[in-house]
């Protein structure tokens, strides 16, 4: 764990692994600091925004595997219509309904958001699915779109371009900024996908 100054009301925690950022994350914000704005996941760090009084010296190395959840487990609705289903299955040698099953039956859990508002980063995607991203991304991918890369699965929240593979689509809105929060699923959420 190394913390590198973030001027003078954040400090950046750098770790090893994706494990110890979410371990880490799901424990500082169970923690409840009242000095701590928020607390910002990513894959390999985690940025701790404060309003100039925390004490850095607070910051612990949690328990990797630490179970800590951020809210109800939701549960998003999937049309397995994806332009890349048949070839994840043909790449990782299973059959399309195998592929469905595998991903269904797989419990996720938000890592982190990026790329775009309301994009979340799910682990738990089974090893046999974990593949590169597309060699040529798509300049437009769907919004609502179910896709998998790497060890990741994410659901597209608005029309934008991207190199992942392509599940399936579905209706659930994962950013709306009249909703409070805007997100559907921030970091620590557990996650399930359920064929419609």
């Amino acid at each position: 764990m190394r913390l590198l100054p973030y001027g003078p009301q954040a400090v950046l925690v750098e770790f090893d692994s994706l494990a110890e950022v979410m371990a880490a994350a799901g424990a500082w914000r169970a923690a409840a600091w009242p000095a701590v704005v928020d607390i910002v996941p990513a894959a390999r760090t985690v940025l701790v925004q404060h309003d100039g009084r925390f004490d850095h010296t607070l910051l612990f190395r949690p328990t990797e595997g630490l179970a800590v959840v951020a809210g109800p487990a939701v549960t998003i609705d999937v049309v397995y219509d994806g332009a890349d289903l048949a070839a994840v299955a043909d790449a990782t040698g299973l059959s399309v309904e195998a592929v469905i099953a595998l991903h269904t039956e797989a419990e996720y859990t938000v890592a982190f958001c990026g790329f775009m508002p309301g994009f979340a980063y799910m682990v738990g995607l089974p090893p046999v699915l974990h593949l590169p991203r597309r060699r040529s991304p798509r300049t437009r991918v769907p919004a609502g779109s179910v896709a998998i890369a790497a060890e990741y699965a994410a659901v597209y929240p608005d029309d934008s371009p991207g190199g992942w593979h392509l599940l399936g689509s579905t209706d659930a809105v994962l950013w709306d900024e009249a909703r409070r929060p805007p997100a559907l699923l921030a970091p620590g959420t557990p996650v399930r996908f359920r064929q419609r």
